[in-house]
């Protein structure tokens, strides 16, 4: 599981790393016009949050279906409650947040100077 874990950070932070180098230019100019780290942060972190949701969503059914067809064969049998679904999406965010948040964070805060030099 943690290795699973760790290799989907490593996707998350290949893609915030893309994101943002294809967009540096459009953040120097949202930087320039006024645009704040904050809103520059979110900008790039959008893609990535709609993504985890999007996973969300589509995997609560499909787990919940599965554990309930598969725990139905044991003796003792437990139920499985609706806040572990809700835990399990707030962790994914969390971990998908933490992974994004270092370097979306750097590409916010670059000089758009850096960034639009060539223009």
């Amino acid at each position: 599981m943690i290795i699973a874990i760790l290799i989907s950070c490593l996707g998350l932070f290949g893609q915030i790393v893309f994101s943002a180098q294809q967009r540096l230019k459009e953040l120097g100019i949202r930087k320039v016009v006024g645009a704040t780290t904050a809103s520059l942060v979110m900008l790039l972190s959008q893609d990535v949050i709609r993504l985890v949701i999007a996973a969300q969503l589509i995997a609560t059914p499909i787990t919940y279906w599965l554990m309930q067809y598969w725990l139905a064969d044991f003796a003792y049998r437990i139920t499985i409650s609706w806040w572990v679904f809700v835990w399990s999406g707030i962790a994914a965010l969390g971990i998908a947040l933490a992974t994004i948040s270092f370097h979306s964070i750097r590409a916010a805060l670059t000089s758009p100077v850096k960034s639009l030099r060539s223009e």
